[in-house]
């Protein structure tokens, strides 16, 4: 599964915090096909990978 990475200089600034999130050891496959759905955008910050699908501006405004 794909994720961003955003680097937490940058997680303050778009407010990170707020969105839905899941340590980096969970299953990305399953956390998408039972909470978030197969077309989430999900963006990877320092241990957590949160659900930014709500601001899809959060996910193509990161440079990776």
């Amino acid at each position: 599964m794909r994720t961003k990475t955003l680097y937490k200089r940058d997680a303050e600034k778009v407010g990170i915090s707020r969105f839905p999130n899941f340590h980096k050891s969970g299953s990305i496959s399953g956390m998408k096909r039972l909470y978030y759905g197969k077309n989430a955008l999900l963006v990877r910050c320092g241990s957590w990978i949160y659900n930014v699908s709500s601001e899809l501006g959060i996910y193509y405004n990161i440079a990776h």
